[in-house]
């Protein structure tokens, strides 16, 4: 992959595409990764309230070793029928892992998912007998590409900060020839950003002012290392959390390796989030290889692709806050670029100012 043909994009991992299903009504949404053919994968769970769903797939001791399917999703325990909207549109397409006969196999899609809180950000939940999850994760199913759209979309559509929005980032970057991708709806109980000034937390590890080129502060006061909750901490508020992630790379891993990549990677959220892995947070991280190129057994090779995939996580979940837009969005966006200043938006009240808002 050339610079000149990077997107900044965890679909930089060639065969992957990502799509969203977006409700600016709901403040919510679905964000979907689909692999061009089945691919190893692995979890790492660190919050304390996690939500999932078909992850026991994932554990290297399970029968199945390949998932057809990712999906991260609003909506807190409703959100988990987005699932079945996926398995649905792989299954109909004849995607999934085939049992019985040759001639008539039963055809099972494995899609693990994992889930958010954003029940409480204002947004219209009075959607009847049924959740939207299933639809929204139909359409996400239905515009799936390499180009997609970063801030607030997909499941980062309702996400929150302790001080600002939240949003869905994503990042890339190439190790000894190996590409790595990081995919992230951040919604933490904590803060990306720095007290109370606009630099993040991730500041170290950003490329080519992906997300201000703000640096660090000059100095970091005790007061900026004060933790800052989500609603000053009232219970109400402090429920709504959770940031959910996805690290890729084409190296031809194990799924043990494939857990281990993620148990690195969850120290790109505790680089960008602050606080991070609290009793009130659901922080998950999955990973998956898809197996385009060989990788050494070497361990050391493993640790130093680990190391990357926790940077560059930082930097989409960085690059998801930096992103966020003011609701509703407009009716184009750019795709696979950072989206601009967007000064014309159309606001209405939030929970939160989105970064743009609140700094400039």
């Amino acid at each position: 992959m050339s610079a000149s043909s990077r997107r900044n994009l965890i679909t930089d991992v060639a065969h992957l595409s990502v799509g969203h299903g977006t409700d600016h009504k709901l403040r919510s949404g679905v964000t979907v990764l689909i692999p061009d053919a089945p691919v190893t994968a692995a979890i790492d769970v660190r919050g304390g309230a996690p939500g999932t769903r078909d992850t026991d797939a994932l554990h290297p001791a399970s029968t199945v070793d390949q998932v057809h399917a990712i999906v991260l999703s609003g909506g807190s325990a409703f959100g988990l029928s987005a699932a079945s909207g996926v398995q649905s549109w792989l299954r109909e397409r004849g995607t999934g892992f085939r049992l019985g006969p040759v001639e008539a196999p039963a055809i099972i899609p494995i899609v693990p998912q994992a889930i958010l809180f954003d029940l409480l950000n204002g947004g219209d939940k009075d959607w009847g007998e049924r959740s939207p999850y299933e639809n929204l994760a139909l359409q996400a199913c239905k515009t799936v590409g390499r180009n997609f759209n970063l801030g607030s979309v997909g499941a980062g559509t309702g996400a929150t900060c302790a001080n600002v929005k939240g949003g869905l980032g994503s990042a890339s970057d190439m190790i000894e020839g190996i590409t790595i991708g990081a995919l992230a709806a951040v919604n933490p109980v904590g803060q990306v950003t720095i007290g109370n000034g606009p630099q993040f937390w991730a500041a170290p590890f950003e490329r080519e002012n992906e997300f201000g080129g703000l640096g660090f502060p000059a100095n970091i006061s005790a007061d900026d290392l004060a933790p800052r909750l989500k609603g000053g901490g009232e219970d109400d508020q402090r429920i709504q959390n959770t940031t959910l992630a996805i690290i890729a790379t084409d190296a031809a891993l194990s799924k043990a390796q494939c857990h281990r990549l993620a148990v690195m990677a969850q120290t790109g959220l505790a680089r960008a989030i602050y606080p991070v892995h609290t009793p009130l947070d659901g922080d998950t991280v999955f990973a998956l290889a898809t197996g385009v190129k060989s990788f050494p057994a070497d361990p050391a090779a493993l640790a130093r692709l680990g190391a990357l995939a926790a940077n560059t996580l930082a930097r989409a979940i960085a690059r998801g806050v930096y992103e966020a837009a003011p609701a509703p969005l407009p009716a184009q966006a750019t795709p696979a670029q950072p989206v601009a200043a967007q000064p014309d938006h159309t606001t209405q009240s939030s929970p939160v100012p989105c970064w743009r808002e609140r700094f400039g």
